[in-house]
């Protein structure tokens, strides 16, 4: 399966639903992070670098990592791992997250 078709079927799963019920933002933030680890495990992830150059936005953690002196090998990890917003998002459906550009912020608008 190409990327393109991965990443298709990645916006396909998390796209609203028009006039049915949705999934719980906590849901929908274990899934993302089952994938994201699915993912680490066939290979590296994008570096940060990249992830930009693609068109994604980082949220404030990733920047910080990003604008590092640092190698592209270190800024490749799944840095949500670390992160409160993570866990909070994982935890709780509509946790108070206001980071701007953080995927699991994103769970709580659709």
């Amino acid at each position: 399966m190409s990327s393109a078709e991965l990443d298709g079927q990645f916006a396909e799963l998390f796209a609203p639903l028009s006039g049915e019920e949705r999934a719980p933002s906590s849901v929908k933030a274990r899934l993302y992070s089952a994938l994201i680890h699915e993912q680490q495990e066939t290979g590296p992830l994008a570096s940060l670098d990249a992830s930009v150059e693609a068109g994604r936005e980082l949220c404030v953690f990733e920047k910080l990592v990003q604008i590092a002196p640092i190698g592209e090998q270190a800024k490749s990890p799944f840095f949500c791992q670390v992160c409160h917003a993570r866990v909070l998002a994982e935890h709780f459906d509509n946790p108070p997250l206001y980071w701007p550009h953080c995927p699991y912020v994103k769970f709580n608008e659709s």
